[in-house]
C-alpha cells in the first residue's frame, strides 16, 4: 500500500487525521481517488459493481463516507446488521472474546457455543432440537443439503426458481437466480420448481388472482418427470430476497412440506434474512407459517454482521447422520467468538421485544410505501412482511413493463439525499428496491427514510406522479 494511504488510514483509525470533511467521531483526509484507483487495479471482481464512495465509519443505522456523506442504511449492510452497526453490547462481546476466547480447535467446546445452542433450540419447536455453527449462509446450506443426502441416502435436490442459497457447490446448484454460469456442470440431481411470484406469475384464476396452488402442482409434476427416483430434499426461502423480495403466498410452505412428505423428502428452510425477528415473527417458517422444517438454516441476522450461521435439525436426523459418518468439519465450526455474538443477538432480540418492534415498524414502513405507490405511477408493486419490503419500479403499471434505468436514477437520487436502499436490477424483472433496515429502527427513522424516498421520486423525471 502506498505510504500516504497507509498514513491516512492509520490516522483515521487513531482519530488524529484532520481534513476539510468531517465524519462523526473521526476526521479523514483519505485520498479517495487513490483508493478508487487501487480498487480498480488490485481487487478481483466477484460479481458486483463496486460503489464509488469509500465507507469509513458505520454507527447505528448510518454509514459515513470518506467525503463526509451520511447515509441511512435501509439494508442493514448485506441484510445482516439486525441490531444496527456497532451495537454497544455486541461490541463488548466481540472485544471480550477477542481478548479471552476467540478461536479453538474444531473438536473443542466452549460456553458460548453451548449457550447459543441451548438458547436457539429453546425458542424453536420440537423437531428442531440440535444445532451447530458455521460462518456463512452458503456454508450452512451446503451442510444442510449434505445432511439431507446422508439421512435419506438419495441425491436429488429441488430448489425454487429465482432462489439464492450461496456460492458453494451444492448450494449454488440449488439456486436459480444468478451465479450458475461459467464453471461447467453443476451438481447432478439439481431440479427446479417455478418461482412463486404473486406480481408477475402467469398462473391466474378467472378473477386475475394468483393461482399458486396450480403453479406448485404443475412444478411438482415436472419434477416427478425429471427425477430419476432419488429425491432427497427441497430447499426454500420464505421470502425470495435476491429475486426482488417475493413473499411465499400464505399456505405455500405447508403445501410444499406436504409434497416433500409424499415423496419421502426433507424440507430445508433457509432463513438467512427472514430469521431472528426480521419479518415480525421470530422465525418466518415456524412462527408465521406454522411449519416445522426438517432442517433450518440461519445466517446473516444471527451474527449481526459477524460471520455466523447455524444448521438446526431433529434428534432423529442427527442420530442417523451421526451413525452414517456425516462429516462437515471446518476450521471455524463452533468457534466461540461468533457464537458469543449470536447468543447476545438472540438475547437482545428476546429481551427488548424487538420482534414486536419489527412488526410495528414494518407496518409503518409498508403503509408509507403503499402511500407512495398511490402518488407515483412508476411504483408497480409493494410487497413484504415486517421489516423486509420490496418496491418494484415499472414504466407502465398496466403492462408491468420493466424500468431499470428509471429505478437506477431514483436510487442515485436517494443516495445523494442520504438513503441507501439496495436496488436489485436483474434482467428478469424491473428494478426492485430491497428494504430491510435494522429491527431496532425507530418511528422517526422510518419516517426519515420514507421522506427521502418521496423527495427522490419527486425530483426524478419519469416517476409518473399521480397528483398535482
Amino acid at each position: 500500500m502506498a505510504p500516504m494511504i497507509e498514513d491516512d488510514l492509520q490516522g483515521l483509525r487513531k482519530g488524529t487525521v484532520k481534513s476539510k470533511t468531517s465524519v462523526p467521531d473521526q476526521q479523514s483526509s483519505i485520498n479517495i481517488t487513490e483508493l478508487q484507483e487501487i480498487a480498480s487495479k488490485k481487487l478481483i471482481n466477484y460479481g458486483t459493481k463496486f460503489e464509488k464512495d469509500i465507507i469509513v465509519k458505520t454507527k447505528g443505522l448510518y454509514a459515513y463516507t470518506a467525503s463526509g456523506h451520511q447515509v441511512l442504511d435501509f439494508t442493514s449492510g448485506q441484510m445482516s446488521t439486525l441490531l444496527g452497526h456497532g451495537h454497544p453490547e455486541v461490541v463488548n462481546v466481540i472485544a471480550d472474546h477477542a481478548a479471552n476466547l476467540d478461536h479453538l480447535f474444531s473438536g473443542m467446546l466452549s460456553p458460548p457455543v453451548l449457550s447459543l445452542a441451548n438458547r436457539l433450540t429453546s425458542v424453536l419447536p420440537q423437531g428442531l432440537d440440535r444445532a451447530f455453527f458455521l460462518s456463512t449462509g452458503g456454508e450452512s446450506n451446503e451442510a444442510a443439503i449434505k445432511m439431507a443426502k446422508v439421512y435419506t441416502g438419495k441425491f436429488e435436490i429441488v430448489g425454487l426458481g429465482a432462489s439464492w442459497h450461496g456460492m458453494t457447490a451444492q448450494a449454488l446448484s440449488s439456486q436459480y437466480h444468478f451465479g450458475r454460469k461459467g464453471q461447467g456442470p453443476v451438481m447432478p440431481g439439481s431440479l427446479m420448481l417455478p418461482p412463486p411470484n404473486t406480481y408477475r406469475s402467469i398462473f391466474r384464476n378467472a378473477d386475475g388472482s394468483y393461482d399458486w396452488e396450480k403453479e406448485l402442482d404443475y412444478g411438482w409434476d415436472l419434477i416427478d418427470r425429471a427425477s430419476c427416483g432419488s429425491l432427497a430434499a427441497c430447499i426454500v426461502e420464505c421470502i425470495q430476497s435476491s429475486a426482488g423480495m417475493h413473499v411465499l403466498p400464505s399456505g405455500y410452505l405447508r403445501a410444499l412440506k406436504k409434497h416433500c412428505e409424499q415423496r419421502g423428502m426433507l424440507l430445508i428452510v433457509d432463513e438467512a434474512q427472514t430469521g431472528i425477528g426480521r419479518c415480525g415473527d421470530l422465525f418466518a417458517s415456524v412462527d408465521f407459517e406454522g411449519v416445522v422444517p426438517d432442517i433450518l438454516t440461519l445466517s446473516k441476522t444471527l451474527g449481526n454482521g459477524i460471520p455466523l450461521s447455524a444448521v438446526v435439525t431433529s434428534d432423529e436426523i442427527e442420530r442417523v447422520c451421526s451413525e452414517r459418518d456425516y462429516c462437515f468439519y471446518t476450521t471455524h465450526v463452533n468457534d466461540p467468538l461468533p457464537a458469543a455474538v449470536g447468543d447476545k443477538v438472540l438475547e437482545i432480540v428476546l429481551r427488548d421485544n424487538l420482534v414486536e418492534n419489527s412488526r410495528a415498524r414494518g407496518k409503518q414502513l409498508k403503509d408509507g410505501l403503499l402511500k407512495l405507490q398511490q402518488r407515483y405511477g412508476c411504483i408497480g408493486d409493494v410487497r413484504g412482511r415486517g421489516l423486509m419490503c420490496g418496491v418494484e419500479i415499472v414504466g407502465n403499471r398496466e403492462a408491468k413493463s420493466p424500468a431499470v434505468d428509471l429505478a437506477r436514477k431514483i436510487a442515485d437520487r436517494m443516495y445523494a439525499l442520504g438513503l441507501w436502499a439496495n436496488l436489485s436490477s436483474h434482467a428478469s424483472f424491473s428494478g426492485v428496491f430491497r428494504i430491510a433496515p435494522p429491527i431496532v429502527i425507530t418511528k422517526e427513522e422510518i419516517e426519515q427514510g420514507l421522506d427521502i424516498m418521496e423527495q427522490a421520486l419527486k425530483e426524478t423525471e419519469g416517476t409518473l406522479p399521480l397528483y398535482s
